[in-house]
């Protein structure tokens, strides 16, 4: 992994595979896209989507972390971008959300995702939903254009952060916000964790320090930050036991560095 195209490569093929031999979300689903050996055993770190309305479960592949349609403050009307929608799971809640009226596009970079929320929204008929093939740090969305911005679990697989969220205010109206749910760390991880590539995969070796997100945040334009909900995830210790020796699994147990799922929104500034 070292350089960005590399990682983007180790990622579409993760996620190509993913869209071409998953079924909708189980108990097995470990969230976010983990894998290797420890799909059946980490801790799943999705929130539950089963009573949120316009859930469809076979566009639920269990790739996510959070729940960011709950705190996105979706309207009727609005045009709303997902960005890494996989089979399209949070594209139509939006859609349930902001009605015929209303728009949603849903930017994937693999082919295999799209082409499988394409046939997802073949069956249901939604009139009001867009798929595109595209990168998250250079959206295919026309400036000024989107009300809502959000994400489940991917911007922290995007190499270049900065770029990304450039992209993010660029692509919302202004007074526009974003609503994402996504992976951080605290404090410095293990280079043993950082750098496996089975964990980048899976949403965790790819995180950034919490309080460097929020930096990215700042520096990006957005304001009024506010975090709606953090958990940390534990990881199961047959995986500690591999990658870390026991100072290292000493000091996770103490909370002196660990992984998080948060959410979080951001609004880019009203024109005065």
């Amino acid at each position: 992994m070292k350089d960005a195209s590399h990682l983007k490569s180790i990622v579409k093929e993760k996620y190509a595979k993913i869209a071409v031999e998953s079924s909708p979300k189980d108990s097995q689903s470990c969230g976010c896209g983990c894998g290797g050996d420890y799909t059946n055993d980490l801790m799943m770190i999705q929130d539950e989507y089963h009573q949120v309305d316009g859930y469809v479960a076979e566009a639920d592949l269990g790739l996510g972390c959070g729940l960011p349609t709950q705190y996105a403050q979706l309207k009727k009307k609005d045009t709303v971008i997902d960005l890494g929608s996989g089979a399209g799971n949070d594209v139509f809640i939006v859609s349930s959300i902001v009605g015929k009226e209303g728009k949603v596009i849903g930017i994937d970079m693999t082919q295999e995702m799209i082409d499988k929320s394409v046939l997802n929204n073949n069956r249901l008929g939604y009139k009001n939903v867009e798929f595109r093939l595209g990168d998250i740090e250079n959206i295919p969305v026309e400036n000024d254009s989107a009300d809502i911005v959000v994400s489940n679990c991917v911007l922290n697989l995007v190499p270049d952060k900065i770029k990304a969220f450039n992209e993010i205010y660029r692509i919302l109206k202004p007074g526009g916000h974003f609503c994402i749910s996504d992976i951080v760390t605290k404090g410095l991880l293990p280079e043993e964790m950082r750098h496996s590539a089975e964990l980048y995969v899976g949403c965790v070796a790819g995180a950034v320090k919490n309080e460097d997100y929020l930096k990215i945040v700042e520096e990006s334009g957005f304001e009024n930050v506010v975090t709606h909900s953090q958990k940390e995830i534990n990881l199961p210790a047959d995986m500690l036991t591999e990658l870390l020796d026991e100072g290292q699994q000493r000091r996770l147990k103490n909370k002196e560095y660990g992984i998080y799922s948060v959410t979080l929104s951001a609004y880019k500034p009203s024109i005065n």
